[in-house]
């Protein structure tokens, strides 16, 4: 029987890329102690993964890489979870990193200035897949530094957003650590802020570059970021997985959050003020409801959007002299102004009439605009997870009451959604309206972009839900927390596979007396 001693190079470095990222050092150090005279392709497998947890190791990587005895071709996850790394040492390391498809960076209050981070991402870094940047703007205690130096990270956003869409970024994260509770109580300290103004998550959100983004973390504390990232309807349109956990999010955000995001299935609302107080049964039943018919809203607003766009494109149609399109009402007898008119005002005029024109004249303000009606079936919805943390003050034995209401609210959306898409098959068949449904975000563009037609009422797939359909099934409710035990296909279990992956990993001993150099 074969043993490991005779595998060739190739074969230890297929056995290295199916290790988990979080044991792949580990595995390689393993082998090359127990088989010390086979092929082990050692610095290669060692180095493509390297997270630094202590401010000098940024330092003695390098020396390494500037000694030119590791190149930094190897290392393809990078992640410094350093709170004090020189930011200069940062920046010039990273651009000795040519293959890099993870980036993580921890910036805390007095290494990182926001003209750092500016500077590292002022040109795209090809073939990036993952970004994590995490704020803590204090240490020990809290201080305003930041605030009275008046440095905050918004340039950050805005630079991100400059990346051409030629290297599509899938996972993004942004996270600012919430103020430690007991400190904010002790020393009354407000909330450091990081971003002063949010307006630059609206240009990054719609940028070009995010639009293959499939997963989102933003947790930036007590700010009200929901209508920052939904005022376009053209953000984030492959969004698949967001998380804004600590933000100012209330009921009407979330609903705006379903609306606008067609794809989203995971949703992370944890320590949000949605749930702030308690939160009565029918509550629950209405929340379940409102995302269920997620997509009955985005018609609604689609819709509305669409018949103004019709009646623009008649009114041009039937009088293209105008070059607003609207035909207007025209007068050969002065205006009348309304007021109060002195004595000396004549109320007669010895001037001859001028001949009436015998066109007649139309105002298409008062009549009728004969526009074709277009309906748009609404789509089913693709939520399948919400995560929230409930108030202290609701008992565990209530949870159960809770999830019952959530699931009736959810089946409640889809018999609505049901009915409506009976009555649009009808109208098909009657011949009264065009039905059309979405294709893709559907949210892009004006009048019939991202929509197309259902040729025919038989069209099973454009309006039946299969009674074996997973949407039957409400979304996964976990009411735990992030910390708290999760069941299979949670938010908080499939983000942790996206957010953590990356940033688990302890730098072992023997790989840090590695970076030392010879």
């Amino acid at each position: 029987m074969p043993n490991l001693d005779g595998l060739p190079a190739e074969l230890f470095t297929a056995i290295f890329e199916q290790t988990p990222l979080c044991h792949r050092t580990a595995t390689v150090l393993a082998l090359t102690r127990a088989l010390p005279h086979s092929p082990v392709p050692f610095h290669h497998s060692l180095f493509s993964t390297i997270n630094l947890k202590h401010p000098e190791q940024v330092i003695q990587l390098y020396r390494r890489i500037r000694q030119v005895d590791l190149p930094g071709k190897w290392i393809q996850n990078f992640s410094v979870e350093a709170w004090t790394a020189d930011a200069d040492v940062i920046i010039n390391l990273v651009r000795f990193l040519p293959n890099l498809s993870s980036l993580t960076i921890f910036i805390g209050p007095h290494n990182f200035a926001p003209e750092h981070l500016e500077e590292l991402f002022s040109r795209p870094i090809s073939g990036l897949r993952f970004i994590s940047l995490r704020f803590r703007p204090y240490v020990q205690k809290a201080s305003y530094y930041q605030f009275h130096k008046g440095a905050y990270f918004d340039s950050t956003l805005l630079a991100l957003s400059d990346w051409p869409d030629d290297n599509p970024l899938p996972v993004l994260s942004i996270v600012q650590d919430p103020l430690d509770a007991q400190v904010s109580h002790r020393q009354a300290f407000a909330q450091p802020l990081v971003f002063f103004s949010l307006e630059p998550l609206t240009t990054l959100v719609s940028s070009p570059y995010l639009r293959s983004l499939t997963s989102l973390r933003l947790r930036v504390p007590s700010r009200q970021l929901g209508r920052f990232i939904t005022a376009r309807p053209d953000s984030l349109p492959a969004l698949q997985l967001l998380d804004v956990s600590t933000c100012n999010i209330n009921s009407a955000d979330v609903n705006t959050i379903l609306t606008r995001f067609a794809g989203l299935r995971h949703l992370i609302l944890d320590e949000c003020a949605v749930l702030r107080g308690e939160l009565h049964e029918n509550d629950w039943r209405d929340l379940g409801k409102a995302c269920a018919l997620a997509g009955a809203r985005r018609v609604k607003e689609r819709e509305k959007k669409l018949k103004a766009w019709l009646e623009k494109s008649w009114l041009e149609k039937a009088d293209p002299r105008t070059e607003d399109g609207q035909m207007q009402l025209q007068s050969d007898t002065p205006k009348i102004r309304k007021g109060r008119r002195g004595l000396a005002t004549a109320t007669i005029s010895l001037r001859e009439a001028p001949e009436k024109d015998s066109t007649p004249r139309i105002n298409s303000q008062r009549e009728p605009v004969p526009a074709e009606r277009i309906r748009i079936i609404p789509p089913i919805p693709s939520l399948r997870s919400l995560c929230v943390t409930l108030p202290s003050s609701i008992a565990a034995d209530r949870h159960s009451l809770i999830h019952e209401a959530f699931e009736t609210g959810w089946i409640e959306g889809l018999l609505t959604l049901v009915a409506t898409r009976v009555r649009l098959r009808q109208s098909l068949l009657n011949g009264v309206v065009r039905v059309t449904r979405f294709v893709g975000s559907g949210n892009e563009g004006d009048g019939l972009v991202g929509l197309e037609d259902v040729q025919s009422e038989f069209d099973e797939e454009a309006f039946e839900i299969p009674p074996q359909h997973e949407v039957w099934r409400a979304p996964v409710l976990c009411l735990l927390g992030e910390d708290g035990p999760h069941v299979e296909g949670c938010g908080h279990s499939i983000g942790r596979e996206i957010w953590v992956k990356d940033t688990s990993r302890e730098t072992c001993d023997d790989c840090a007396s590695i970076l030392q150099p010879s």
